[in-house]
């Protein structure tokens, strides 16, 4: 298979039509190699648009909400980010492309440890990964530029919103199905935060996500 043939036709063919035009995003999907990220059996699936079964139900996104989620936080090279959720570790991979640092967190032992084995064979020095449930919150490493939730949330993560920086972005598919929203929350001081919907989607749910309250008759 030629890798970089289909590497261009996805940006060209995916990426771009969905209005993923910043150079730093388009930069990174050409650098970080997607086939390395992918399970082996899959390897052929890499650069087409679907979501990639990585086990215990969880899923690698299609490539178009991963330059999506990119290009709404803006990364910048000094910025501290969190990503709940590593899965395979792709993400994170772009994430640490364009931020001082990157921590990872995943709740699957097995999933943490081959994306941590991923990100030693491509010499990523700036990814720190966390082995844990933070579905509710992770406060164990202080406040962050970014934030990355990679499973769905029914609500607004006020938890999270309140570990951001001012100025501070978080991106997160929020909702239930089969209708949810991709959302950029942007802080505009250390207690406001705006959130402005993106696209509408459909993403699997932070395992251990805080369930709305529901009415009883």
């Amino acid at each position: 298979m030629d890798y970089e043939q289909a590497r261009f036709n996805m940006i060209e063919q995916q990426i771009r039509p969905w209005e993923v035009l910043d150079p730093k995003v388009l930069d990174g999907l050409l650098k970080v190699k997607r086939e390395d990220f992918v399970p082996s059996i899959y390897q052929s699936l890499a650069f087409v648009d679907m979501g990639i079964p990585l086990g215990h139900g969880e899923t690698m996104w299609a490539p178009v909400i991963e330059a999506r989620a990119l290009q709404a936080v803006q990364v910048g090279a000094s910025d501290r980010v969190l990503e709940i959720g590593t899965g395979s570790g792709y993400l994170t991979a772009l994430l640490a492309h364009q931020a001082q640092s990157v921590v990872t967190v995943e709740i699957h032992a097995d999933l943490g440890g081959e994306a941590e084995r991923r990100f030693h064979a491509h010499g990523l020095t700036n990814v720190h990964t966390r082995l844990g449930d933070a579905a509710h919150d992770w406060s164990s490493d202080g406040l962050f530029d970014v934030i990355v939730l990679t499973g769905s949330v029914p609500l607004p993560p006020e938890a999270y919103l309140k570990r951001l920086t001012p100025g501070g972005r978080l991106f997160a598919i929020v909702g239930e199905g089969p209708a949810m929203a991709a959302t950029l929350f942007t802080c505009t001081t250390a207690h406001a935060c705006l959130g402005v919907p993106l696209f509408e989607t459909v993403s699997k749910s932070l395992v251990n996500a805080t369930e709305p309250e529901r009415f009883v008759f």
